[in-house]
């Protein structure tokens, strides 16, 4: 999907394209409408950047303990102890 605003929507608001791809992301992931991954790829821009981004906005990743085992095992079958 291709979104397009006119100029004269973002006139006056100090927002460029890229600045706008990036508030329009953080609002969804932030409201839990789409994942970490695809929210920075809606910003286009790499995850960890992207996280980097969410805390200077101080809006918390969704990690809870079941994520931290399964990043836990994960390690774990790549060899780290």
């Amino acid at each position: 999907m291709k979104v397009e605003w006119p100029d004269a929507a973002l006139e006056g608001t100090g927002m460029t394209p890229g600045l706008a791809k990036l508030e329009v992301a953080v609002a969804l992931y932030r409201d839990r409408k789409v994942s970490l991954g695809r929210a920075a790829m809606l910003a286009d821009m790499p995850r960890m950047q992207f996280q980097r981004e969410l805390g200077k906005r101080e809006v918390t990743l969704d990690y809870d303990v079941e994520d931290l085992h399964a990043d836990l095992e994960t390690l774990k079958s790549l060899g780290f102890p």
